[in-house]
């Protein structure tokens, strides 16, 4: 399935793709894309009910109403350096373990809402991530092979990251990936079904047209089945928990004129077959 939720920030629908293109609201059958509905088997079974019933439900016209973020996440996780082109392109050596990082659920986005750069700051930057999504409450798998069952699908995320609070000003990473509108997740959470190759799939991140990012999860450091198994060794997860692992290197950070984000700037972010992401950037308030 592709899941979903259409409306204004914060009083979004669960919605889902029907078989013949159109967009069915859900809500009637599920109060929101979150927390228990996230469940693998819960998923399922509402699967099969909506391969069976989706004409009864209202269709939904996403070309008039805003598109919000695929899901309402537990928590989001962010890994760091995790692809081998972008760890030679930095310098920098190849970690032994994944370096975690989080980012405040309150970031959330929609998938074209507008970004609004940073009061004080001016090093805003893109990453394009696969992110991936539990589906079941997770602890101490004893494999990375046992790490599949317990995703249930998958979403495009931006990781976007403000340099100079994460690099500049001491402390954790999480100050400079938490402002509003930094963790754009969609438009679809794709179930894993429909996602047979996490390791094969293509992403892409384009500045003003031009393509910044373009590279393969094939190229991941540590792959997803064993993020969540490493994750699994020192916190619980939950449904609805969102990881994603790491972006490509061609952000303005690696590149030698930095062209970190400004007003006006249109960022595109994709991991193709999953959905695409379009932000303008505006200038903060005050």
């Amino acid at each position: 399935m592709r899941l979903l939720r259409v409306g204004a920030a914060g009083q979004e629908r669960p919605c889902a793709l029907a078989g013949d293109g159109s967009v069915r609201d859900m809500g009637s059958w599920v109060d929101d894309w979150a927390g228990p509905a996230l469940e693998i088997t819960a998923q399922r079974e509402l699967a099969e009910r909506f391969s069976r019933l989706w004409r009864s439900l209202p269709e939904v016209d996403v070309q008039r109403e805003r598109i919000g973020p695929a899901l309402r996440p537990g928590q989001i996780l962010s890994i760091g350096l995790n692809y081998h082109r972008h760890a030679r392109e930095a310098g920098m050596q190849v970690p032994d373990e994944p370096i975690v990082s989080s980012k405040s659920v309150h970031a959330l986005a929609g998938p074209c809402d507008v970004l609004q750069l940073p009061r004080e700051g001016s090093k805003t930057d893109w990453e394009v991530e696969l992110g991936v999504v539990i589906g079941c409450r997770t602890q101490y798998l004893a494999s990375p092979e046992q790490a599949r069952a317990c995703i249930l699908g998958y979403c495009t995320g931006n990781d976007l990251s403000e340099r100079s609070w994460l690099l500049e000003r001491g402390g954790q990473w999480i100050k400079g990936k938490s402002f509003d509108g930094f963790a754009p997740l969609g438009p679809y959470l794709v179930t894993a079904d429909e996602v047979p190759a996490p390791q094969r799939l293509e992403l892409v991140c384009k500045v003003n047209g031009v393509i910044m990012q373009h590279d393969s999860t094939e190229d991941m450091i540590f792959d997803v089945d064993r993020l969540v198994h490493y994750l699994s060794q020192f916190m619980t997860l939950h449904p609805g928990d969102v990881i994603l692992t790491g972006s490509p290197g061609g952000m303005a950070l690696g590149r030698p004129d930095q062209p970190f984000l400004r007003e006006g700037d249109v960022v595109e972010a994709e991991v193709v077959g999953l959905g695409a992401q379009r932000q303008v950037c505006r200038a903060p308030h005050g």
